[in-house]
This record gives structure tokens, C-alpha cells and sequence, in this order.
């Protein structure tokens, strides 16, 4: 069975499991830090009353079966430590089956998480994730050569992440064809990192020659990942040079550093590598050969709903077709914002709460807020309230089912939601009323940065939510 191995690739294989166990470790610490205000239950959006709703075979989980929140710490725990032991090569040091066993707990884990998420986790990046996570199941260790069929299957993800996104783009807003979308985008995107600023402010010929490469990268390269080396490697490093581009332009939680890791899945390490291990050259267990054939033929199958979205007219972004996520469609920014909203929230200790009277901003991490606060990198990690937080702003409608618990959680001094923010006005006491304020940001000049210090400037522009009571916060709506 000299073909079902390529032991070439076994460096190749070693960095995607180590680079994939990272992202897996970032994700599981989130959840674990996060969890309790989101979807505990005393959470904004309880698990409990999810599981309720929605069957099983809908969406499988072990929090279907039973939910406490210490249970859910430990699984979240549990991963982050799997998912540490993987980066580390512990997969590499037992049998191949107990490997396999690791990679398919890591993702059984997850799963169960993202599948009781709510709209914490509708983001692609969880699905995106978890099909990497699968097909690593499958990948092997050091104790056999690479499956070539999953090789494949890695670069058939890659390929549908980028030429998706592409798609989306050519078909959705005219800005992409007119190469103009970066005149706004590094100043509107969810949530912009520490040199976004400066990115906003490159010359717009450099903003169009941006737009440019990503048509490119994403709707050209992506069909290179399936002719020979070293075409493929080119290919995939022109991705990997996009994508840390875009880590330096904005916080994307981990969907840049995940699209990174399955380019580097590509990439032929063979003239920094140099032989194989003898190892990764003995013939492959006819069990896992059986069992990785019949994985293809079952991705094979998956793909062709993701294909037709692909090719429709009406294709949409980030979408799921089976509850496993096992195989999916994926796109970004469709439609580029050219204005910025934010959601400013504010409590107040006055017992009579007066326009103009002594309300005190709460600061979130990762989101705008104070002009002169300059954005913070966290990606990787994902800061799941500030995201939702920026569609909040785009409609009231994406908060609806959670700002009214947020705004009771502040008014009651919830600890674990107060953990989830940056900076919390109230440390003896909390108010007695809470309000939002809808604002409209915009990045400074040069000039006014230079007189004011301020990286944003803000205008109020109407009340998002009239001030609130604990009373009357969890029948409280958005405007």
C-alpha cells in the first residue's frame, strides 16, 4: 500500500497537529473562563434551558445527557490539558489507536460545547475548527506515514475556507469589485487590534492593491493547492503571507491562525526535513486504512451540499449542513460596514437617574470604548461578549435574546459577568441603574491624535436603552 502514505509530508504533519492542539488549547481555555456569565446556568443564555428546545439528534452533546456547570468546567478543563499534551507530542509517544482515541476526545469535547453554545458560538471559526479536528483523528502519528487521503482532504478544507470567502465577496457587496471595501473595513471590522489604526490610514492606492491580493489569494491560489509541488507550497505560503496580514490588521479570534495551520498541512518540508523517519515509511495497519478510506468516501458525500451553496447565487456564509460539523461552507465579510456603531453601556448610583447626571461607563476588553484607549490584541482568544457586543450595534435585533440578562447581571454585581469585562465603574456597589448609549465611532486623523491623544473620536447618536432598574432589566429590550 504504497500509496496511501506520503512520509515526505511527516514534517508537515507534525507542525499541523501541534499548530491545530494550540488553537484547541485557546478555545477550551476560553470556554472555561468565559462560560458561566454566557451559558452557565445562571448564565445569560443557560445551557438548561437550550438542551429543553432543542433534541439530540439536532445537536449532540454530553450536556444534552446532564449539565452542571462544574461538569462543564471539567470538560473545558480537561481539553485545555489534552489539547496542551498534543501540542507538547504526546500523540506521537503511545499507539497509533491512542492517538486517534486523544485527537477524537479533543473533538467529541468540543463538539459537545459549540452544539450548546447558542450564539455565543455561531461564529465559523467553531465549525471550522472542529472539521480540522476531525480530520486530525485520522492524520496518523509518528508510528506511520501521513495518509495522503487526508492530506488531501485538509487542502479540499483550505480550499473551500478561501474560495468561499471569495465568492462571497465578488457576489455580495460592490466594494470588492470596485476595490474600495479597505477604505472601510480596518475602521468598521468587529473588533480592530492595536494597528488597525494604522492600516486605516495606509494611501488608498495601497488600500486597493489590498483588495487586489485578496481576490488572488482567495480566488485563484486556492485551485494550486491540488497541482504538484512545489506549486502547492507556493500556493499555500501565499495564503499563510495573506492571513498574517490580516492577524496584524484585526482580532479574528482564531480563524486566521486556524487557516495558517491547514495551509501549513500543504507545504512541502522536505529540503528543511530531510529523510523520514524510518517509521513514518512502515506500511499503515490495514484497519486504518480501511478506516481512513471509508472517512474520505463520507467527506466526499458531506461535500456536495457545500458545494452547491459554493455555486449558488444565493450562497451564504459560515453555514452548517450535519450536527457533527463535519463538513461546512465558510466566508467573511460579505457586506463591508462603512460606518461604525458602539454600544456604550453606563450605571449610575442616583436614585432619580437624570440625562445629563453621574453615569459611569463600564469598559470591555477588546471592544472600542474610550476614545483615547487604544485596541488591545487578543486573538487567538476569543472574547465572545465584545463580538456580540458589535452586532449588537448593528441591530438591536442580535441582542435580543441576551442584553436584557447582561443589563440584569450588571445591576445585580454578577461576578462572573463582570469578569468578562475590562473595566467595571462600580467596585463597592453595583447601581441602581444601567443604560446604552448608541454612539458613532470613527478613527482620528493624524493631527487630532497628535493634539488629543484620542485613537477614536465619538458621537452620541441616539439612546440604545433607556435607563433600566434590576426590576425591570430581564423584560428590558435593546431599541
Amino acid at each position: 500500500m504504497d500509496w496511501f502514505t506520503a512520509p515526505g509530508y511527516w514534517l508537515a504533519r507534525l507542525v499541523f497537529q501541534r499548530a491545530l492542539a494550540c488553537v484547541y488549547l485557546f478555545a477550551f481555555v476560553g470556554a472555561a473562563l468565559q462560560f458561566r456569565a454566557l451559558i452557565g446556568a445562571r448564565g445569560m443564555l443557560p445551557v438548561p434551558r437550550h438542551v429543553r428546545d432543542v433534541p439530540f439528534r439536532r445537536a449532540p452533546s454530553l450536556f444534552q445527557l446532564r449539565y452542571s456547570d462544574r461538569l462543564f468546567a471539567c470538560c473545558a478543563w480537561t481539553g485545555a490539558a489534552l489539547a496542551a499534551a498534543l501540542a507538547a507530542g504526546a500523540g506521537d509517544r503511545v499507539p497509533l489507536g491512542a492517538a486517534m482515541g486523544m485527537w477524537a476526545l479533543l473533538w467529541a469535547l468540543y463538539l459537545s460545547i459549540v452544539n450548546v453554545g447558542q450564539t455565543w458560538y455561531s461564529f465559523g471559526w467553531e465549525s471550522l475548527l472542529l472539521e480540522a479536528g476531525f480530520l486530525a483523528v485520522f492524520l496518523g502519528n509518528a508510528r506511520t506515514g501521513p495518509p495522503v487521503l487526508v492530506l488531501w482532504l485538509l487542502r479540499w478544507v483550505l480550499f473551500r475556507v478561501e474560495f468561499g470567502a471569495g465568492l462571497i465577496k465578488m457576489r455580495g457587496d460592490p466594494c470588492w469589485r470596485r476595490l474600495t471595501c479597505l477604505y472601510f473595513h480596518h475602521e468598521t471590522q468587529p473588533m480592530p487590534g492595536p494597528l488597525s489604526w494604522f492600516f486605516h490610514h495606509l494611501p488608498k492606492p495601497l488600500h486597493r492593491v489590498e483588495c487586489a491580493a485578496n481576490h488572488v489569494t482567495q480566488l485563484a491560489l486556492p485551485v494550486l493547492l491540488f497541482t504538484p509541488q512545489p506549486v502547492a507550497s507556493y500556493a499555500a505560503g501565499a495564503v499563510i503571507a495573506t492571513q498574517l496580514w490580516l492577524v496584524l490588521s484585526g482580532n479574528f479570534a482564531w480563524l486566521n491562525w486556524l487557516t495558517i495551520t491547514l495551509a501549513l498541512s500543504a507545504v512541502d518540508f522536505a529540503g528543511l526535513a530531510g529523510a523520514p523517519p524510518a517509521a513514518a515509511s512502515r506500511p499503515a495497519p490495514v484497519w486504518f486504512a480501511v478506516l481512513v478510506c471509508t472517512v474520505t468516501a463520507l467527506v466526499l458525500v458531506l461535500s456536495r451540499r457545500p458545494v452547491l451553496n459554493m455555486v449558488s447565487r444565493r450562497q451564504v456564509m459560515n453555514r452548517s449542513f450535519d450536527p457533527l460539523h463535519l463538513v461546512n461552507a465558510y466566508g467573511a465579510f460579505g457586506s463591508v460596514g462603512r460606518v461604525r456603531e458602539e454600544v456604550v453601556v453606563e450605571g449610575t448610583a442616583d436614585r432619580v437617574p437624570r440625562p445629563e447626571g453621574a453615569w459611569r461607563e463600564y469598559g470591555f476588553k477588546g471592544k472600542p470604548g474610550r476614545p483615547r484607549r487604544l485596541p488591545r490584541q487578543f486573538a487567538p482568544y476569543h472574547l465572545r461578549l465584545d463580538w456580540l457586543m458589535w452586532f449588537a450595534a448593528l441591530s438591536p435585533g442580535y441582542a435580543r435574546d441576551w442584553f436584557g440578562p447582561f443589563t440584569e447581571r450588571l445591576l445585580a454585581g454578577d461576578r462572573d459577568t463582570l469578569r468578562l469585562l475590562g473595566h467595571n465603574p462600580f467596585p463597592d456597589a453595583p447601581p441602581v441603574y444601567v443604560r446604552a448609549l448608541l454612539y458613532r465611532y470613527r478613527f482620528t486623523t493624524w493631527r487630532e491624535l497628535r493634539e488629543t491623544g484620542a485613537w477614536w473620536h465619538r458621537t452620541l447618536v441616539r439612546e440604545y436603552l433607556p435607563p433600566t432598574r434590576l426590576a425591570d432589566a430581564a423584560a428590558s429590550e435593546p431599541e
